[in-house]
């Protein structure tokens, strides 16, 4: 039965906000090892127990590719299919069937994104803190570590959208940044906004801070494959006039 005028709008509202309530906590189940480790990390910080605290870094780097990758691919390809307009697909079939078809890619891509993160971290505060005539190699190195945490947003949509190589996947999810990089940090920044009002009202991480931001990456990144995508096309156009005009003249002499 399809509700019309308010009821239907809000009967709208109540079906999205399910999905998106419905997405986050299977992304939340899916990550949970890593989430819990995160939380202690935080607690361990607070309490200023440096050992602990280095511990509990190298959990989160183990459990990151093993954990939060699968399952935050797995979360776009949800999120992909209602951008792409089909929203009336079943939340938890698309979700689980992502995860199992990217879960190889996304460990891959897990382990290269996390170490090359750590190693660019540890050069950073090496040359920041015990290299003062060298800064600027750490200023270099913190532009980087910015250029591929944001580049993992165009991973994640093109782990969903795409079937291709890990190593293509990575490597046109940073060319992808670096040449059209006002979608992606615009995302970047959208992002840093829901999760400052989620730390306002913490129960919404559990809830829609993870989706929500899926959602409009992926909505950015489709938009700039739509638009490279008819650019592509009318370069084509442009390529086959040209030669059609070129066989008529070579047809005319």
């Amino acid at each position: 039965m399809e509700f019309k005028g308010a009821m239907g709008g809000i009967y709208r509202l109540t079906e999205w906000i399910t999905r998106l309530a419905a997405t986050n906590l299977l992304w939340v189940l899916c990550s949970s090892p890593f989430i819990f480790c995160l939380i202690l990390k935080l607690f361990v910080m607070n309490q200023n127990l440096a050992n602990e605290s280095l511990q509990m870094n190298w959990a989160l780097a183990f459990l990151t590719p093993l954990t939060l990758f699968p399952a935050t691919s797995a979360m776009f390809t949800v999120v992909r299919k209602w951008v792409m307009g089909d929203t009336d697909t079943g939340v938890f079939r698309t979700f689980f069937k992502g995860y199992k078809e990217n879960y190889k890619q996304s460990l891959i891509g897990g382990i290269f994104y996390t170490l090359l993160l750590v190693i660019m971290y540890v050069d950073y505060t090496v040359y920041m803190a015990q290299f003062s005539n060298l800064q600027i190699v750490g200023v270099i190195m913190l532009i980087l570590i910015i250029i591929l945490l944001v580049s993992m947003f165009n991973f994640f949509s093109m782990i969903a959208h795409y079937h291709m190589s890990i190593g293509q996947m990575i490597k046109n999810a940073v060319l992808l940044t670096l040449i059209r990089p006002f979608r992606v940090f615009s995302t970047m920044l959208g992002s840093a906004v829901v999760i400052f009002i989620g730390v306002k009202y913490p129960v919404l991480f559990l809830f829609f801070i993870g989706s929500v931001i899926a959602w409009f990456a992926f909505f950015n990144f489709y938009g700039t494959f739509l638009k490279m995508q008819d650019q592509m096309e009318k370069m084509k156009r442009k390529n086959e006039e040209k030669e059609g005009s070129e066989d008529k003249k070579s047809d005319n002499s």
